[in-house]
């Protein structure tokens, strides 16, 4: 146990010496834009890139992981939309945020930096796939669900457009993209180009657990909503079980690919999940919540599933 809090705390503690500078210095969101760029365009694409150029092609094709990855999060993105329609009677675009809370986890920010850690350099090519298959998802399900739910009205081309740039020019996919060509062309960056690549993976975990922090600083938890009584345990409990359930049918994979993704089916909800909300205008205060408590209390329901996972109770 001692071994797996010497792994998590340095993590969750850049986390929270990021809330504790957004409490003291209570600078405003704005003075993250910077920041948020240089993780999201620069750092962690070049750590992407990095892991996936000097891994053998041959892992790229588990076109199986893949899909059943893809349906436990479809799986648990379908339940938490249903339950916010029947239950509390949402409509379309507030079920589709409920979606997004129970499913979206923060696999940018706090994947690459928590698997590589827990499971070593491997792990990076099963976050980096899972990534890009997921945020493509996300990016089809977010504008399609709101166009469906009457905001937003687009015509198919423009809709089609719309969804095409956002996977296409996201920088974590071209990343990978780039990535998996330098792994299948055996290239190798120049000696300097390999230097500057390596000081920004350096630099992509503690940066972004960092502003992390603060921006569950800035964002503070003032009540908790009853939709958090069911979304929080889906995301943090049930999507992780869904995901283990699923994975263990596949015959002889890979220990590591399997850990890796239900590590990463165990996070918190996203900041994008808030990020969706404020650009639709809806349940954007509620979502917010989701993203902080689920954040907090994934300290305890990660590190009780590394535990696991690194003792061979799993």
């Amino acid at each position: 146990m001692l071994q797996v809090v010497a792994l998590v705390l340095p993590l969750f503690g850049l986390i929270v010496l990021g809330y504790l500078a957004g409490r003291w210095r209570q600078i405003p969101t704005e003075g993250l834009a910077w920041m948020n760029f240089f993780i999201v365009y620069v750092a962690l694409p070049a750590l992407f890139f990095n892991l996936l150029s000097k891994t053998p092609v041959s892992e790229f094709a588990n076109g199986r992981f893949l899909l059943t990855t893809t349906l436990g999060t479809v799986v648990v993105f379908i339940l938490s939309f249903f339950i916010g329609r029947a239950l509390r009677g949402a409509n379309t675009q507030t079920a589709t945020i409920h979606g997004f809370a129970g499913a979206y986890g923060n696999v940018g920010y706090l994947g690459p930096p928590l698997a590589i850690a827990a499971f070593g350099p491997e792990a990076g090519v099963p976050v980096a796939l899972i990534f890009c298959i997921d945020n493509s998802m996300h990016f089809i399900l977010a504008p399609s669900l709101m166009a469906m739910g009457g905001q937003h009205k687009l015509s198919k081309y423009q809709l089609g457009k719309d969804i095409a740039s956002k996977i296409f020019t996201h920088p974590f996919i071209l990343a990978t993209l780039a990535g998996i060509l330098a792994a299948f062309f055996s290239f190798v960056p120049p000696a300097p180009v390999s230097s500057l690549l390596n000081s920004l993976s350096s630099a992509a975990a503690p940066c972004a657990l960092f502003v992390m922090g603060v921006t569950a600083a800035l964002r503070p938890l003032k009540r908790i909503p009853v939709e958090l009584a069911y979304l929080v345990p889906i995301k943090l409990l049930i999507h992780p079980a869904i995901m283990y359930l699923l994975l263990i049918q596949i015959p002889d994979l890979n220990t590591i690919w399997l850990h890796s993704a239900v590590l990463l089916a165990a996070l918190p909800s996203a900041t994008n999940v808030f990020v969706i909300a404020q650009q639709y205008g809806v349940w954007e205060e509620r979502a917010s919540s989701a993203v902080v408590l689920s954040t907090a209390l994934s300290i305890f329901t990660l590190t009780t599933y590394l535990y696991l996972s690194t003792n061979g109770y799993l």
